[in-house]
């Protein structure tokens, strides 16, 4: 027997242990969600990057791209806009009616759009996008009354070619995850632009060693 010492066991109560439980239910559930989101993600980018090796027309994939990041993202409109001279035309929607494709275009310093081209940067507006000092209304858009605004430069060799945005009818608080995959499909919308252009030239039909052998 040990003089001096005491023992003092501790025993936890229902509501303890029950709470204990929840929180590690919670964590788990979190966690699966997480991982479920990050699944989806890597799917996405998989089905994009599919689009790169089938025989596909460059408006057919941008077609296929903003179907995907709609039903990905369950916002209401997706627009890609490519830069023409110093202009960005709108050159895919998930509008089936083509939503100003062809006709909408705008200049650098023009729009929320040209103001993402312009500075290169991610730009994401919660609710009231339209009231926001930089943007311009288009008569041919009317996703222009929606009101949260997320958008991201197109990437090709580390140029700016174009703007992808994404927009939701109500206001929305975009998360890390959106802005992530938002910026992501812009840098793959730059390598099908690219490899468009390649196709056009025709270097896709010369060999293939010999042209990963010519950069040096």
């Amino acid at each position: 027997m040990l003089a001096g010492n005491q023992y003092c066991k501790t025993v936890n109560s229902p509501q303890t242990n029950l709470r204990h439980n929840v929180d590690v239910a919670n964590r788990v559930k979190e966690l699966e969600a997480r991982l479920e989101q990050t699944e989806l993600q890597l799917r996405l980018f998989q089905k994009i990057s599919r689009f790169m090796s089938r025989d596909m027309s460059l408006p057919e994939a941008l077609s296929a791209v903003v179907s995907l990041v709609v039903e990905f993202m369950h916002c209401d409109s997706c627009l890609v806009y490519l830069l023409d001279g110093d202009a960005l035309v709108l050159c895919a929607s998930n509008d089936p009616r083509g939503g100003g494709v062809g006709r909408v275009s705008l200049k650098l310093d023009e729009g929320l759009t040209g103001w993402v081209a312009r500075e290169r940067r991610l730009l994401a507006i919660s609710r009231e996008a339209f009231k926001d000092p930089r943007f311009k209304y288009f008569k041919d858009l009317p996703q222009d009354t929606f009101e949260a605004f997320l958008s991201a430069p197109v990437l090709c060799r580390n140029k700016v070619v174009g703007v992808i945005n994404v927009q939701h009818r109500q206001p929305h608080s975009h998360t890390g995850g959106e802005l992530e995959v938002i910026s992501t499909v812009g840098e793959q919308v730059g390598s099908m632009l690219m490899l468009a252009r390649l196709a056009a030239s025709g270097i896709d039909l010369t060999h293939h060693a010999e042209l990963a052998l010519s950069a040096r």
